[in-house]
């Protein structure tokens, strides 16, 4: 079963129910939590994880033979990314965080002076939870994909995290993939091929608002949606049940602003709740009723 946690705003607190909800999990079950928020990974920093580097995540950056260079400029003219820069009668030459390794460039170049290079984009790690019980103790391990500082192309980072990931679902009951917040490009790839999406909002006008784009995007998608309210004491709650009832998508927790939740958050410790063991069983029972796919 594979369950992406998601949301259309920033800090609604994805990665809190991503960590608790993997740990609740964890306590009967084998669970792989992948944290697809490439730009800004932070589950492993909640859950205290060990860290191994697993693999490098490389791109293709072309490469000028100037010798054969014309200074024709149609290299820059098909970069559609603009990271190839063309001054008339001089050399051209590629910004390279910018560049996304389509290698249109190199289709196009008259004179054969492009050639396939490559960048390192990425680093993809992985880690056993080190916030154990004698329920959860090796049931819950971590995968997480970090881009390379001032790199633009996070879908391709996302991709292959989740590819390496791929390689060890056979061995877990729950996969639960922690997407970056949005709906861009990097966070329909990490819900691509997702069986069940959770969209974490909060109870403002700003989550409302961002709530309707996500769910927007997810029926798009065709994935089946619930949506989960974080800090759900405080704001208009009803400005979320209005979007649940608008879309035909179900509330299925809400998670209260309590002090001992931000005392754990502070300490670097992951949550428990009874509201997150309720949506725990929730899910496990909805998945035995058949009701997903």
């Amino acid at each position: 079963m594979k369950i992406a946690v998601t949301g259309g705003k920033g800090g609604t607190g994805k990665s809190t129910i991503s960590t608790a909800l993997a740990i609740e999990l964890s306590n009967n079950n084998r669970v792989l939590l992948v944290d697809a928020d490439v730009e800004c990974p932070d589950d492993h920093i909640i859950l205290s994880t060990t860290r191994e580097k697993v693999k490098n995540i490389h791109a293709l950056l072309p490469n000028f033979n100037e010798k054969k260079c014309i200074k024709c400029g149609r290299c820059a003219e098909v970069c559609k990314e603009n990271a190839v820069v063309f001054i008339k009668d001089r050399y051209p030459f590629i910004v390279t965080g910018q560049c996304n390794g389509c290698g249109a460039c190199l289709l196009t170049c008259p004179s054969g002076a492009l050639t396939d290079g490559k960048q390192v984009i990425g680093v993809i790690y992985k880690g056993e939870c080190q916030q154990k019980s004698k329920k959860n103790q090796d049931n819950l391990f971590l995968v997480w994909g970090e881009i390379e500082i001032g790199c633009e192309t996070t879908s391709m980072v996302v991709n292959a995290t989740k590819e390496y990931a791929e390689t060890m679902s056979s061995d877990f009951d729950y996969i639960l993939i922690d997407t970056a917040a949005g709906t861009h490009c990097n966070v329909i790839s990490a819900m691509i091929g997702v069986d069940l999406a959770l969209a974490v909002t909060e109870p403002t006008p700003l989550g409302k608002h961002d709530l309707e784009l996500i769910l927007k995007l997810l029926q798009l998608m065709e994935l089946p949606a619930q949506i989960i309210v974080n800090r759900s004491d405080i704001g208009n709650l009803n400005l979320i049940e209005d979007v649940s009832r608008d879309n035909n998508v179900p509330i299925i927790q809400e998670i209260p602003y309590e002090r001992e939740i931000l005392k754990k958050h502070s300490r670097g410790q992951p949550i428990t709740h009874e509201n997150i063991k309720i949506l725990s069983d929730a899910i496990k029972a909805k998945i035995a009723g058949g009701t997903q796919k």
